[in-house]
């Protein structure tokens, strides 16, 4: 057993403790001092560092790392989607390409750099488990199907296989499942029957975008927008669909598809009626500021998806729109887009709620007797601070160590 003593330790479950102390032994937390216990003799001196739980990504792209720099910053969704084809083109990612694994493995090690301990990545060919299993991550890798022409749940029984390898593949620390795309890229019968195989999956947790851009809004309103012109550009378009006259929160909610299991990401242009709806449900919303604002729809209303009472998790979204896989530097924008939050509860959405929404809450999350001691040490500055402030102010990944387990 090792017992380790920090100028702050930050449990997230409760208030932070000065002059903090916890214990670990076999990789796993056995013993966290009480607010004002003075720490054994034997302790290890972190010194001036604020250690807290291994943060979450409960969104990110990694197959796409990629496209880094490829894909500039754009006033609107269409403008940056269109570029975002343009420059992916007819390739797509294999475990064979060498440049998008080698981009794939070192977006994954700076993700742990930045003191990333989990993540909640899409994928569409699911080449992305072997680099976060390979970076020490854990996580779900959430195999994404689109086809808004599909009329069946086939794809879902024709891609089985794929997913049964890859979780071969991630073992125990990086499990797969499936999810839906977008409500303007998938059908309503592959929604139902994407929905079916997690229900009856080992692994229960699924994720879709919704509420991103106000194209999508448009197109599920009355069938009018952007979406239209590029389904019939990609050839997707279907004769039988006929517009919900819905906000993508009820649409898909009357289809049977949301559950306390789901990561709604994005959520830019959801209403307050959309978001306590999502509250009641128990789906867990991602937020993605810095990616918001790269491709043009816009700042996500921070302030209102906390006032609405719905679980909020922190993701970065691939960097084909973010400089970075720093979850750190989420937080500081949210800190700006949203003054009124406390800092705590900025902190509890990059850790314990993302944790909890990829189903790892009993292993990751919070500083806590019997979970994972995957703890990150945060150097702080000499002078005295508010330290929960400082942690979303922004870190950079040298201020960032990794508490030997």
């Amino acid at each position: 057993m090792t017992v380790y003593r920090a100028a702050w330790v930050c449990p997230i479950a409760h208030a932070p403790i000065r002059d903090g102390w916890f214990a670990v032994a076999s990789q796993r937390i056995v013993r966290v001092g009480e607010a004002g216990e003075p720490a054994p003799a034997s302790a290890v001196d972190l010194g001036t560092v604020a250690v807290l739980p291994g943060l979450v990504n409960a969104h990110t792209h990694v197959e796409l790392s990629w496209l880094r720099g490829r894909v500039p910053p754009a006033t609107n969704f269409t403008d940056w989607i269109t570029h975002l084809f343009a420059t992916r083109g007819s390739r797509r990612e294999t475990a064979g390409d060498l440049n998008v694994m080698e981009a794939a493995r070192q977006a994954a090690g700076e993700a742990r750099e930045f003191g990333t301990a989990a993540v909640g990545d899409i994928s569409n060919s699911l080449v992305s488990v072997e680099p976060i299993r390979a970076a020490g991550l854990s996580g779900i890798v959430l195999h994404e199907l689109l086809g808004f022409k599909s009329t069946t749940g086939q794809l879902v029984e024709d891609t089985r296989p794929y997913r049964a390898a890859a979780a071969r593949l991630g073992g125990d620390a990086v499990r797969v499942s499936v999810s839906p795309h977008a409500p303007y890229s998938v059908s309503p019968e592959l929604f139902r029957a994407i929905r079916a195989e997690v229900n009856e999956s080992d692994v229960p947790v699924t994720s879709v975008h919704v509420g991103e851009s106000v194209g999508e809004i448009a197109f599920l309103q009355d069938g009018t927008g952007p979406w239209p012109g590029i389904l019939a550009w990609v050839g997707a378009t279907r004769d039988d669909w006929t517009p919900p006259g819905l906000g993508p929160v009820e649409y898909l909610d009357s289809l049977g598809v949301l559950d306390a299991r789901t990561l709604v990401v994005h959520g830019v242009q959801l209403s307050d009626d959309s978001l306590r709806r999502l509250a009641t449900i128990g789906a867990t919303l991602v937020t993605c500021p810095r990616s918001n604002q790269w491709v043009g729809v816009g700042v996500p209303p921070i302030e209102r998806f906390y006032a609405s009472g719905v679980k909020l998790a922190v993701g970065t979204d691939s960097l084909a729109s973010v400089d970075d896989l720093n979850v750190f530097a989420e937080l500081k924008t949210m800190r700006w887009l949203a003054p009124t939050v406390p800092a705590a509860r900025l902190l509890e959405s990059a850790t314990q709620v993302g944790a909890e929404a990829l189903g790892l809450g009993k292993e990751l999350g919070t500083i806590q007797v019997g979970k994972q001691a995957a703890l990150i040490a945060v150097e702080l500055p000499r002078a005295a601070i508010d330290v929960e402030e400082y942690l979303v102010s922004g870190v950079e990944a040298r201020h960032v160590q990794w508490v030997p387990a």
